[in-house]
């Protein structure tokens, strides 16, 4: 039975991502480190968002696919960490905290950067805290015990996937990246995914309390 409190990510039943884990889990690298340099992909990605603002042809051209790599490297590291702890048997006392904890500054890293990039620092900012509201959700959802909710339209990986998308958007007719996109993208982060989860949460305490009304016998 799969695990409801792991993200459900298709990937990972792929023949080439269990070699991959089996490989890392092999060698000497933890799942805690794996975590730990989905933070430096996410800085890389928005350093290069932000540096394709004010780059000229064609190194802006490159810094958003450097963008674009390093936003799937992260990705990357959060499919591999679990894997290699769970699959791979590396499991630590500390694995928890690092399984969460990387993903705030990486989301902030990244969407921050995408904001400076195109020349809109509030809107990624906002995008950002969109972004940590809607985990804070899901953990509150758990630990009301509901279930950990990964639903959109904006979780992480619909997030990662506009932001790798976005350094690839025409603003020309050239089909050239371009800031233009990386708005675009900003716009898209502004999700509804925290008041879905919030909604979730808010339907599951009420059968709950329901439930145990229903459950305490009356004098």
């Amino acid at each position: 039975m799969a695990d409801s409190s792991r993200r459900p990510i298709k990937s990972r039943d792929t023949a080439l991502a269990g070699r991959i884990a089996r490989a890392l889990a092999q060698s000497s690298v933890t799942p805690n480190q794996i975590s730990a340099a989905s933070m430096l992909f996410a800085a890389i990605a928005g350093a290069a968002f932000w540096a394709s603002g004010s780059a000229e042809e064609p190194l802006r051209s490159l810094c958003l696919v450097i963008a674009a790599l390093a936003v799937q490297f992260r990705l990357l590291c959060n499919l591999f960490d679990g894997m290699v702890a769970i699959e791979g048997g590396k499991k630590s006392p500390t694995g928890a905290f690092w399984n969460e904890a990387p993903d705030r500054p990486a989301d902030i890293l990244i969407l921050v950067g995408m904001g400076l990039g195109a020349d809109a620092a509030a809107l990624g900012w906002a995008a950002a805290a969109l972004a940590v509201l809607t985990a804070y959700v899901r953990e509150l959802g758990t630990s009301a015990g509901c279930g950990a909710d990964f639903s959109g339209p904006m979780a992480k990986p619909h997030r990662m996937a506009v932001a790798t998308v976005a350094a690839y958007l025409p603003s020309t007719p050239r089909l050239e990246p371009a800031p233009v996109g990386l708005k675009a993208a900003m716009r898209a982060s502004y999700s509804a995914s925290s008041i879905n989860r919030l909604m979730h949460c808010g339907l599951c305490s009420i059968k709950t309390t329901s439930s145990s009304t229903r459950a305490t016998p009356t004098s």
